[in-house]
């Protein structure tokens, strides 16, 4: 089993696309842990705040099979392909690691760069595994976010309960 977090965001209906794509992941990847979500400004565009939080996995699925997954999951949620990169989303879930591995694998860019971006990335990701490292930079993430200066970014943790 490989231990892989997630990042998953919605702007759109946020709670209920958040839920169910939560509920979808469950049923085919089974147990999940979760960050607290975290409301965020939308990014690149003037839109609708969004809802984000990380998911930790363990899954035997390669990166293209669980890419592919999530892009399954996604589309059940109304997202399409083709969007523009800055854009309200239904439901938006990226593999933000898987384990330890680094470069462009079955299309996928690991690990992700908007971990080290974007506030509503980095502090989910260290409240679900703050002593986690950095797989290129082999920095943990606590340490990382103790690093960054976020001030400008809008992130504020909001009630959530999953399963509903």
């Amino acid at each position: 089993m490989t231990r892989v977090y997630l990042s998953f965001g919605s702007n759109i209906d946020r709670e209920h696309n958040i839920r169910s794509g939560l509920d979808a992941l469950a049923r085919q990847c089974g147990e999940l842990s979760l960050s607290p979500v975290y409301e965020s400004a939308a990014v690149g565009f003037n839109g609708a705040a969004f809802l984000n939080l990380v998911v930790a996995i363990d899954t035997d699925l390669s990166v293209g099979e669980l890419s592919a997954l999530l892009r399954a999951i996604e589309a059940d949620h109304g997202r399409t392909r083709g969007e523009k990169k800055f854009a309200s989303r239904t439901l938006d879930i990226d593999i933000l690691t898987y384990a330890d591995a680094i470069g462009v694998i079955d299309g996928v860019e690991l690990p992700r760069d908007e971990i080290l971006k974007h506030a509503f990335v980095l502090k989910p990701l260290v409240d679900i595994a703050p002593e986690e490292k950095h797989p290129l930079l082999k920095k943990s993430y606590a340490d990382l976010l103790a690093a960054k200066d976020f001030s400008s970014q809008s992130l504020s943790q909001v009630p959530f309960q999953w399963p509903a």
